[in-house]
């Protein structure tokens, strides 16, 4: 049984949509069905074309920053991806989806790059999950598309309070209009805006992209394999740090609202398991990433100011 007050949301994500939506913000319109990057993965699939391959790493989707900021709005009850997860695309993602306890719901397109019908099922399901789970209070729509605008009014009527997720070219006006609150993907905490790619026509002699230290440091917390337990608690604190930053417009966050995000990222997380007998220690050994106030009765965290300039 849920506690009295406590926000519970429920997460929908059009999986296809926000992969080709973001391939297509970072190398051109339409350039998804062009490349025919559908058939392309990580050793899956069709003999990789190099130059696909490279751009759909460049293209790469955080899922680890949408499901952390979905989780900034309370507990995450349930937590779905619609998408043809046969595909090589899609594939790629399925255990970093399924390290983050997302139910993986499979469509099957009628035809080549043809419209899977997420959409409609998603549809179906949030309506039915609204009936079935009278106590969620949050919808998540992590999708651009306008065919979404009458489930979220729905979900609106029926007192839920809808967050659309989209991309940046990709996201219809009228379904922000019909969401209580929507957000670009390029603007999620951790996420670092891409720039569209170069002409075709420019020079191939021209230098290849910079490296971008801290979109390689920004990996999906619940994928992490065999990584440093430490680095990964740090990059948590400092995940969980910038998106309390986002919601309330404060640079100083209560500890233990920063540590029950930090929790309902990654419900694995212990100070205690890390070596330290608190959380404030855990803290105060991280004073690259944040600063701990412990002058008053409620110690507060903030964010280092040297971060925010990065």
């Amino acid at each position: 049984m849920s506690e009295p007050g406590v926000a519970r949301v429920a997460v929908y994500i059009d999986f296809d949509n926000i992969v080709i939506s973001r391939y297509d913000q970072v190398h051109g319109r339409n350039q998804f069905q062009r490349d025919k990057a559908r058939g392309f993965g990580g050793g899956t699939g069709r003999a990789a074309d190099p130059e696909v391959a490279d751009r759909l790493r460049r293209a790469k989707v955080d899922v680890g920053a949408v499901i952390d900021y979905a989780s900034s709005f309370g507990t995450l009850v349930l937590t779905r991806a619609y998408a043809d997860w046969s595909a090589p695309v899609n594939a790629d993602y399925r255990d970093q989806l399924v390290g983050r306890a997302v139910d993986l719901v499979q469509l099957f397109p009628a035809a080549a790059y043809a419209k899977n019908g997420a959409d409609i099922r998603l549809a179906v399901d949030a309506v039915e999950d609204m009936f079935r789970l009278p106590d969620l209070t949050h919808v998540v729509i992590v999708a651009g598309d306008s065919d979404y605008i009458a489930l979220a009014q729905r979900c609106k009527r029926l007192g839920r309070y809808v967050v659309g997720v989209g991309v940046a070219g990709s996201t219809s006006r009228s379904l922000a209009a019909a969401c209580d609150e929507l957000v670009i993907y390029d603007a999620l905490p951790g996420v670092t805006p891409d720039r569209p790619e170069a002409p075709a026509d420019e020079p191939t002699g021209s230098a290849p992209p910079a490296r971008n230290p801290r979109r390689e440091q920004a990996a999906d917390t619940g994928d992490a394999g065999s990584e440093d337990p430490q680095e990964l608690a740090t990059r948590l604190l400092e995940r969980a740090l910038r998106l309390g930053q986002e919601k309330d417009d404060m640079d100083w966050l209560h500890s233990s609202a920063v540590k029950s995000q930090m929790r309902r990222m990654d419900p694995s997380f212990s100070e205690r398991a890390l070596g330290y007998r608190s959380f404030s220690d855990f803290v105060k050994s991280r004073e690259a990433v944040a600063e701990l106030d412990e002058t008053s009765p409620a110690r507060l965290i903030r964010l280092n100011p040297a971060l925010n300039a990065r």
